[in-house]
């Protein structure tokens, strides 16, 4: 290793980073996250210096942050008129940005083996670790959060999953990073430390059968829309005309009692909206008891617009549930201060909206009582935890069903829809319930409590899916404690090599005076 030319060194890191993308959605070759870690905490382990540590972690997340959302481009050149080369700069300056994350904290960690001597042990199963998946969850909340492409997600579908409803998605990274702690360890020679990857994935395994949550209640008839809406075009007055005739045509095609839109299906403030156009839906709610979830923009005064959903329901009030979007989308949904020069440039429909409230409220259908969140939300899952907890403990009401409505279609036909799903399939996992997705172009499914894809309408088709969907009631630790136990439990883990490495470096020193004063009365 320390023979090996820097070069090498470096074009190893970059390209386990990239080949990880290939452990997420709609490869899911899970193994090779691990893998992937492992050798990058073998080069940190091996690394002579700080500025070395740093670089190859810098190097890794940068080609797996870059090749994974490469599909960002697409929003730039296709919708915002970005020339291809400049929208490719742009996500590498993006992902390199978000890459100085943990390169910096991967940099302490070398900083801490390194000044403390710290034994192979306590640096791979402790600091390495903890300052990793420190790395990512810091990611997923500075400057708003970009939590895509976690570690954890890559093991929806591995014995790690178990884990899902105890500690969430960021648990998870910080055990996938025990476990490369452990590969490392045994390609040094340590090989009883395979008995720990083999324990932790058995006990992942073995949570699979904790039944978190049970069945709440009958199921419900769902009819998820999926419009399939030329983003180019979605804006323009005859196409939205047409998209309006088309949400009214499919929603009154037949009844449900669930029945939804996807984001934004009907692209304009509802105070726009044809004057009987809301009358007509309620009276086919009223005439079916059908709840109809539209997506749609509310306003609330000048300039004063958010991304909404409302529902229509068999009551004459209308609407009788609005719910508007908390967590918008950076340079997207909201201009952060000094680069109102780029939401200029990008041209972007309603990309300065207003935030809805973090802890919002279900709404119910039948016995039954839905949380919704909006495209980008469903990636933060403390958040959606929050809101069931909340409704749970405050207002004595139960969430029994999610559901996401988004517009993927600023994507085009690229990773990000698979990864959203994958993303959604973690949500039901770490709450212990079924989420149903509308989206405008594609992946619209629904994902049953155990996050399983139960049923999916084929991408960039216009039609709906029918479904039958089972709610849940419960709550799993996550839903309780939310990124806290990890949290908690890492940093024990952390405090006690803390101490454990104290002590042995105080009883060192001791011995090594002990010994100085020993040759030295020898000596006289």
């Amino acid at each position: 290793m320390q023979r090996c030319p820097v070069w090498a060194l470096f074009l190893s890191a970059f390209i386990a980073g990239a080949l990880n993308v290939f452990a997420f959605a709609p490869v899911g070759f899970w193994p090779l996250q691990l893998a992937a870690l492992s050798l990058l905490f073998y080069f940190q382990y091996a690394a002579a210096n700080v500025r070395r540590a740093m670089q190859l972690t810098w190097l890794y997340c940068f080609a797996w942050l870059f090749f994974g959302v490469i599909w960002l481009t697409v929003t730039m050149f296709r919708y915002g008129d970005m020339p291809v080369w400049l929208s490719v700069v742009c996500v590498a300056l993006f992902t390199a940005a978000l890459a100085f994350i943990p390169a910096g904290l991967m940099g302490l960690a070398a900083h801490l083996r390194l000044r403390y001597s710290l034994s192979g042990v306590i640096t791979c199963l402790a600091l390495f670790p903890t300052l990793w998946s420190v790395a990512e969850w810091t990611r997923g909340w500075i400057f708003t959060g970009f939590p895509w492409l976690v570690s954890g997600y890559a093991h929806n579908v591995s014995p790690l999953a178990g884990y899902a409803p105890v500690v969430g998605v960021y648990g998870i990274s910080w055990l996938v990073s025990i476990l490369a702690g452990c590969v490392v360890l045994c390609v040094a020679g340590r090989r009883s430390y395979a008995l720990l990857v083999i324990g932790i994935l058995l006990g992942g395994a073995g949570l699979h059968f904790v039944k978190w949550t049970e069945p709440a209640g009958k199921t419900l008839s769902v009819r998820l829309l999926q419009g399939n809406v030329d983003q180019q075009v979605k804006f323009e007055r005859e196409h939205v005309i047409e998209g309006l005739r088309f949400y009214d045509e499919a929603i009154r095609k037949a009844p449900a009692d669930l029945i939804v839109t996807p984001e934004s299906a009907l692209p304009i403030p509802i105070q726009s909206l044809p004057v009987g156009y809301l009358p007509n839906l309620q009276q086919f709610a009223g005439d079916t008891q059908s709840v109809i979830a539209l997506g749609l923009f509310t306003s609330d005064g000048p300039d004063l617009y958010a991304n909404s959903m409302i529902t229509v329901g068999p009551t004459r009030q209308q609407p009788d549930y609005r719910y508007d979007k908390h967590h918008l989308v950076p340079f997207g949904e909201f201009i952060p201060k000094g680069f109102a020069w780029f939401y200029h440039y990008m041209q972007i429909p309603m990309g300065d909206l207003q935030r809805g409230p973090l802890l919002a409220q279900p709404f119910p259908v039948k016995d039954q009582q839905i949380l919704p969140n909006i495209c980008y939300e469903d990636v933060f899952g403390e958040e959606i935890a929050a809101r069931i907890s909340y409704a749970y403990f405050a207002h004595k009401t139960v969430p029994t069903i999610l559901l996401n409505m988004t517009n993927l279609s600023w994507f085009g036909d690229t990773w990000a829809m698979p990864q959203h799903v994958q993303i959604t399939q973690m949500r039901t996992l770490e709450t212990g319930r079924p989420m149903l997705r509308s989206t405008n172009t594609g992946i619209t499914t629904l994902v049953d409590a155990h996050g399983i894809v139960v049923k999916q309408l084929t991408p960039f088709v216009r039609g709906e899916l029918d479904v039958r969907v089972q709610g849940y009631q419960g709550l799993t630790p996550y839903i309780v404690c939310g990124n806290y136990l990890w949290l908690v439990l890492m940093s024990l883990l952390a405090l006690m090599a803390f101490l454990s490495s104290r002590s042995t470096f105080i009883k060192s020193a001791v011995q090594a005076r002990t010994a100085g004063h020993g040759a030295g009365s020898l000596s006289r």
